[in-house]
């Protein structure tokens, strides 16, 4: 990889921002990053080689730093969301209970693919990163929120973990061993991040940074986060459960503002967008176009992450917000990513899993807007 093909890179990763600009759309910018993956990558011009070892690990990176962004996006120090956890997670359950019905259906029966339980993961997920800016950027409140933002951040927790063990469980016992050894890797950081912060070492050690100019936590956490990483690769799991996993936990101590401005320059400035554009290169959308089955499996896996979520009016909760709850983000992205890395993904089915995503993200901007406008946005 040369400097001149990281310009091209950075200068098509500028059409995210481009795309997301009109706030009335509510779109990611990773969509229009993706889209332009594609558009230089294997579907499009193909002048740039998403197998290129250089850009491959750099992209890598940003999926750590991407996927640790995500984790410190859940809300878990957030003391209302007490009151609605049992509900939260009832609502989690029974989305993960329902998926399960569509899954062995699409997998077995319609598609043969044999991906049930990576199907089941999909359409139970919901995505934190992608949900709570649009909650805050409508203003949306009330009880349904409050109930409605525990069960995004379980089902997204929940389902980063199971996801390497759906994705491949012909060796299911290895990732469920290596998931173990990270989350236990996480859990003695996080003793160890709530013992600095108590003490007031992390404070002192803030004040000396900020006015020296050492950027000291953000150099100390990617530390943290690259031994986790390579904690995770080499236990064969991937680098997603390492950087969502210290995400919560940096989340569960307290993210200082001045680390989350630096992280957030780091991983969306360049990092973050050079990762979509790798993960849109890899994609054959052409394969998608010209794959009828898997062009339905893109809209079949859509629209029954949709029903499973909307199937919580039973619970009471309105459909507005089940629509909202599916939104996906982090989790498809991340099969995509595994899939093709370990090769258990045709090209056709990896880009189906995206569009699938792309659906439920347009479900989730109309239902926003519904909710908005809906009595129960009120407090």
């Amino acid at each position: 990889m040369s400097f001149g093909t990281l310009a091209v890179v950075c200068a098509f990763a500028l059409l995210g921002p481009l795309l997301a600009l009109p706030r009335r759309w509510h779109l990611p910018v990773l969509l229009g990053e993706l889209v332009a993956g594609a558009a230089v990558g294997r579907t499009g011009v193909g002048i740039v080689d998403a197998r290129d070892d250089t850009f491959t690990f750099l992209a890598n990176i940003g999926f750590a730093l991407v996927m640790f962004v995500a984790g410190t996006h859940v809300p878990v120090r957030d003391l209302r969301l007490r009151g609605a956890l049992r509900i939260g997670l009832a609502r989690a359950a029974g989305v993960a209970a329902l998926a399960c019905i569509p899954a062995v259906l699409l997998a077995n029966i319609f598609f043969h693919t044999g991906h049930a339980a990576l199907y089941t993961v999909l359409m139970a997920s919901s995505s934190a990163a992608l949900i709570l800016p649009i909650v805050d950027g409508l203003g949306l409140a009330g009880n349904a929120v409050l109930q409605l933002l525990p069960q995004v951040a379980i089902a997204d927790a929940l389902c980063v973990v199971a996801l390497p063990l759906a994705i491949d469980p012909r060796h299911a016992t290895r990732a469920a061993l290596g998931a173990g050894l990270v989350l236990a890797a996480t859990a003695v950081l996080y003793v160890l991040l709530r013992w600095l912060e108590a003490s007031g070492l992390r404070k002192r050690v803030h004040r000396v940074s900020e006015r020296r100019k050492f950027a000291i936590e953000m150099r100390v956490n990617l530390v943290i986060l690259f031994a986790l990483a390579a904690l995770a690769q080499a236990a064969h799991v991937s680098v997603l459960l390492a950087g969502f996993c210290f995400g919560l936990a940096v989340a569960a101590v307290g993210e200082p503002r001045r680390l989350a401005r630096q992280l957030f320059a780091l991983t969306e400035g360049f990092l973050g967008p050079l990762f979509f554009v790798w993960l849109g290169a890899t994609l054959d959308v052409r394969a998608l176009a010209t794959d009828l089955r898997s062009a339905i499996l893109a809209v079949a896996l859509g629209l029954g992450a949709v029903l499973v979520h909307v199937a919580m009016r039973l619970t009471g909760q309105p459909f507005a917000y089940g629509g909202l709850a599916a939104a996906q983000l982090g989790v498809p992205v991340a099969a995509a990513t595994l899939g093709t890395q370990l090769g258990l993904l045709r090209p056709a089915e990896a880009a189906a899993l995206i569009a699938a995503a792309i659906l439920t993200i347009a479900v989730a901007v109309w239902s926003a807007a519904a909710a908005s406008r809906a009595p129960a946005s009120t407090p």
